[in-house]
């Protein structure tokens, strides 16, 4: 994917490709909380509708931060996963969650769902960051 840059600074290029309103909240819900479904997506607090989601998901596997496996016969029914670019932001989104909580007031790290534990054996505990 190539993207005119208005500057060649790193942070200004990272914000970019994933410093919009949507984009690491998707990635945070795949790497502290398992979600891999679209509908689990939507599940989150913050109420991403489904067209910004379908956008978001597109871009991040454009980006290679997400794979997508289809999880049933259905074509269209998708499991996304991070790649290993995807979750080298696993410090990025920690240091952002530690930022928050030290001077945004009323701010907490989300926990999982009880149903959360059934999706995924293998994912981070949502404490986490």
């Amino acid at each position: 994917m190539t993207q005119s840059r208005r500057s060649s600074c790193p942070v200004s290029c990272t914000l970019d490709l994933i410093g919009d309103r949507w984009t690491l909240l998707v990635i945070r819900d795949i790497m502290f909380f398992g979600k891999q479904r679209f509908e689990e997506f939507l599940e989150s607090p913050e109420e991403i509708s489904t067209n910004i989601l379908a956008n978001r998901l597109k871009l991040l596997e454009e980006l290679g931060l997400v794979d997508k496996q289809p999880y049933s016969n259905h074509s269209r029914r998708m499991n996304y996963q991070l790649t290993e670019k995807g979750k080298s932001l696993r410090p990025v989104l920690k240091v952002i969650a530690a930022w928050g909580l030290k001077h945004i007031d009323n701010t907490q790290i989300p926990q999982n769902n009880p149903s959360d534990a059934d999706r995924s054996a293998n994912k981070p505990r949502a404490s986490e960051p």
